[in-house]
């Protein structure tokens, strides 16, 4: 049994794409049936922290593959942004946003 300290403590790696989304921030907890649904993670700083931060990442219980001592392993589908010709493109399940 872990309490929301122990878990704070853990990061967060996503292991389709190697990528390190962070420490875990905060829980989703469904009350009527005392579980954990989903473990809230900060997105991305922008530029340095100034402009604040990126969307959280909501990883659903079912997504995790192993809460280990230190380290959580995910298996999510994370959107990709690239900046191009001052336009901002989401990638997300082969799909192609612009903003």
């Amino acid at each position: 049994m872990w309490r929301l300290g122990d878990l704070r403590r853990k990061e967060v790696i996503n292991i389709r794409d190697g990528r390190r989304l962070g420490y875990i921030m905060d829980l989703e907890i469904d009350e009527t049936q005392g579980r954990i649904e989903a473990l809230v993670v900060p997105g991305p700083s922008r530029l340095f922290g100034l402009f604040g931060r990126e969307e959280d990442y909501i990883i659903d219980w079912n997504e995790i593959e192993t809460l280990g001592e230190d380290i959580v392993l995910v298996r999510v589908s994370v959107p990709d942004r690239r900046r191009t010709a001052g336009k901002e493109q989401w990638l997300h399940r082969g799909r192609h946003y612009s903003y």
